[in-house]
């Protein structure tokens, strides 16, 4: 495998997978089987965008505008927060897996919670387009977009992976117990990254 490639690929999935807001929903509606595939290739989409325009040097002009990342940190607080307090009152009203299509969220509604925890993250700015812009940088005017290539592979192998391999949990999520327990951690991981994102 060429090396910038697998540089590119290791390096973004290092970043892709550490436990975050948008895993957490990806991992959610994969269970729930609900608008798995719009969701992952909305996912994994935004990432290789952000990925190519860190490459042509868009990470360079957001350092020099850091307001642009000031909008998007006090933004993603507010929504991070209002979202974990939505998990955290559906931990009070258990419920079970349901596969009906009829019953859950809209696609509209889910495209747009999937974009805010895209777009309303600055730790996806910092990560996409100004680490991996940086290091892309690095490998030369060809290696960098190969280098850009294999990070935007290894978004879409984890979301593919993340939403269509958590159906496999089914049958543990058959129970109202376990809805409880993953919608409390999902309202403290939202709660701790919107409060990292106000007092970092």
């Amino acid at each position: 495998m060429n090396a910038d490639l697998l540089a590119g690929f290791l390096s973004g999935a290092a970043l892709i997978m550490a436990i975050g807001a948008q895993n957490s929903f990806v991992l959610r509606e994969g269970i729930r089987r609900e608008h798995v595939l719009p969701i992952v290739l909305v996912c994994a989409g935004a990432d290789a965008l952000l990925i190519a325009a860190g490459v042509a040097g868009l990470g360079a002009l957001i350092q020099s505008m850091p307001v642009v990342l000031d909008v998007a940190r006090y933004g993603g607080a507010a929504f991070l927060l209002a979202y974990g307090m939505a998990a955290a009152l559906r931990v009070f009203q258990p419920h079970e897996l349901t596969l009906d299509s009829s019953v859950g969220t809209t696609l509209g509604a889910a495209m747009a919670t999937c974009l805010a925890f895209t777009f309303l993250n600055p730790h996806v700015y910092l990560d996409t387009v100004i680490l991996l812009g940086s290091l892309a940088s690095q490998r030369g005017a060809h290696g960098r977009w190969v280098f850009a290539g294999g990070a935007a592979t290894a978004s879409f192998a984890w979301f593919f992976g993340l939403g269509y391999g958590a159906r496999l949990l089914g049958p543990l999520f058959a129970r109202p117990m376990a809805w409880r327990v993953l919608d409390a951690l999902i309202a403290l991981t939202m709660w701790g990254l919107g409060i990292s994102l106000l007092v970092g």
